[in-house]
């Protein structure tokens, strides 16, 4: 095996951030005191329940890129469907939930399949907008392989929009984030929409 063919294996740290538990309990009681609830009884445990919760949803989990030479020259699309997504609103600190379709078109090196739910959880694990988390997802993707083009299409449900607001439950939002030959070229682009309805 030469030099060349081995994995590349990469850490990729999440942001320098330790939650503190105990202050976000805290905030988490007078919150919810000053919305009006009664913490005695049954609510007790729900400001400590509430503060786990949220830091679990906001800390990000490094994971390490693995890639590997792309010695039988493939040079198709490669596709993984049906990713979760579940992240927080940064407007409304209210979760939204889908899944993501991701592909790219491979040059010199390919990818372990599931780095790619790797790096969608990665930048879900923050207060978010779809939109940015569409778009960080593929212009990673571009970086650390060198693909030749890279898709990402995010569906979700934000319960900011469902629970609130509007009040439209069942409504989904998709953003999508096109980049080098999958933005260029009208069939490859053509190619990956069609896979990604499909699934």
């Amino acid at each position: 095996m030469t030099v060349q063919s081995l994995p590349h294996r990469r850490r990729i740290h999440a942001p320098d951030q330790q939650p503190d538990l105990a202050a976000a309990e805290q905030a988490a009681t007078d919150l919810l005191e000053a919305l009006g609830l009664d913490l005695g009884g049954d609510l007790e445990e729900t400001p400590r329940r509430m503060a786990h919760a949220l830091a679990e949803m906001v800390t990000v989990p490094a994971f390490e890129m693995t890639t590997f030479a792309n010695t039988e020259g493939y040079d198709e699309l490669v596709v993984v469907h049906d990713i979760p997504v579940r992240s927080l609103c940064e407007h409304h600190v209210l979760p939204f939930t889908g899944v993501a379709h991701v592909g790219y078109l491979p040059g010199e090196r390919i990818l372990g399949l599931s780095k790619l739910a790797r790096v969608v959880d990665f930048y879900a694990h923050r207060a978010q907008t779809q939109e940015r988390l569409t778009m960080q997802v593929a212009r990673r993707l571009e970086q650390e392989l060198g693909a030749r083009g890279v898709g990402v299409v995010v569906s979700a449900e934000h319960t900011c929009m469902t629970l609130r607001g509007a009040k439209a439950p069942g409504t989904h939002t998709t953003t999508s984030a096109l980049l080098g030959r999958l933005r260029t070229d009208p069939s490859t682009r053509a190619e990956f929409l069609a896979l990604t309805q499909r699934a």
